[in-house]
């Protein structure tokens, strides 16, 4: 379902903004969706919630339509280039921008496909991470928030500073080319965001714009699906997408790229974690390190990625093999605090002990492109950037993916 208000004036983050900040303490309360929804108070905010997790933030810093025919040199290149990477919150934003400008493999991208952005949250200084991104790179952008939280947020966030003001936080595309027919697709949850003590209210959604590029029109989609689910619930979200995507008119070119969360594992519940931790230390940990978390398509998500091959969609071609994009580390403060919210302390020795031959270090590829009527451009193969970092700590815990491509022409556009 598609329910969007796009503003696209100078100040397009209007359409996000509430005064229901007063009442988070009390939503906070309730230990299921189930149990707000029965209250009184939630189905009197009902109407705004709704309006605010329905609604998507445009603006314009880049070219607008009549300027798009003069493309500045760096985008009259032989190919189209993506950027796809989850930006961990927006929590070291300046240095994020700065990579984006500055880097030699991420600047002067075409569109970019981002995931986990703020808008209004205390642990990235209540900014407007999406607008402040697009308006120093000067990029046209759209932004959807996901999930209005009740609360900072989880592990450390919890302790930072300061009150959240609009509370918001989603995905967003970007680019020098206009976005034209922005809309969402709506996800179903894979659990009840109201259990546990990161309280939020709303699900996934991924963000969807046609980018007129100088040299052709493409479909661009920004896609982050569930971390907390199972394997089947994430090929059910991907599904749901590649069927709106279906019935989209006129057919054109489509390129799907951001977190997909392909972990390998049942992460609904902190059982099923630890019982598929245990199957996998079971199959040698080694032999998963190497074979299943870097290519969770072989086996344990192997339906989520058919699917996508099964509707014209490849993806072996626009993805860099075998590179985790996600390195865990049992030894990070920050890892250890999110995960001690939900598993047991004695998790923690097993994994530890589990990882061992392994520094207490595995790498997990969780972010994706998938293209029908994309090719990749085989002088400049897809790549996972890696280490980046500012000046006092890495920029995110996702990795950034690239992909250069063209897109095939055909008459009637594509099938």
């Amino acid at each position: 379902m598609i329910n969007c208000i796009i503003q696209r004036e100078r100040d397009a983050d209007s359409a996000l903004n509430h005064q229901l900040g007063v009442h988070f303490a009390e939503l906070a309360r309730f230990s299921s969706l189930k149990q707000a929804e029965m209250s009184s108070l939630y189905r009197r905010l009902r109407p705004e919630i709704n309006r605010v997790l329905q609604s998507v933030a445009c603006g314009e810093f880049g070219r607008r339509s009549e300027e798009s025919s003069v493309a500045s040199t760096h985008h009259i290149t032989s190919s189209i280039k993506a950027t796809a990477w989850n930006l961990e919150r927006g929590l070291h934003l300046s240095g994020i921008i700065d990579v984006l400008k500055h880097d030699p493999a991420l600047k002067e991208t075409d569109v970019l496909m981002l995931t986990e952005l703020d808008y209004g949250m205390a642990r990235t200084d209540n900014r407007q991470v999406a607008r402040d991104i697009a308006e120093a790179l000067g990029l046209n952008y759209a932004f959807a928030p996901c999930y209005l939280a009740l609360n900072k947020g989880s592990g450390l966030e919890s302790e930072v500073e300061g009150e959240n003001t609009q509370a918001l936080h989603g995905n967003a595309l970007m680019s020098p080319h206009p976005l034209r027919r922005v809309h969402t697709i709506t996800l179903p949850n894979g659990k009840d965001k109201m259990k546990g003590n990161e309280k939020r209210l709303g699900s996934q959604r991924a963000v969807v714009a046609d980018v007129e590029h100088s040299h052709t029109t493409f479909r661009a989609v920004s896609l982050h699906l569930d971390a907390h689910s199972s394997q089947q619930h994430r090929y059910r979200q991907m599904r749901i997408v590649l069927d709106h995507l279906e019935k989209l008119r006129p057919a054109l070119p489509v390129l799907i790229g951001g977190d997909w969360n392909t972990s390998t594992y049942n992460s609904r519940r902190a059982f099923y974690s630890i019982a598929g931790y245990v199957r996998r230390v079971a199959m040698g940990v080694g032999n998963v390190i190497k074979n299943h978390y870097p290519h969770p398509d072989r086996w344990f998500e192997r339906k989520l990625f058919r699917e996508l091959e099964q509707r014209g969609y490849g993806y072996r071609e626009l993805n860099e093999t075998g590179i985790g994009t996600l390195h865990y580390d049992i030894n990070d403060v920050a890892v250890y605090r999110n995960m001690s919210e939900w598993v047991p302390e004695w998790c923690f020795w097993f994994i530890q002990w589990a990882l061992k031959n392994n520094g207490g270090r595995c790498s997990l590829k969780l972010d994706w492109f998938a293209g029908r009527g994309i090719n990749p451009d085989s002088q400049r193969p897809p790549r996972v950037v890696p280490h980046l970092r500012g000046a006092h700590a890495v920029l995110s815990d996702h990795d950034p993916i690239i992909l250069h491509f063209n897109v095939e022409q055909r008459e009637g556009g594509i099938a």
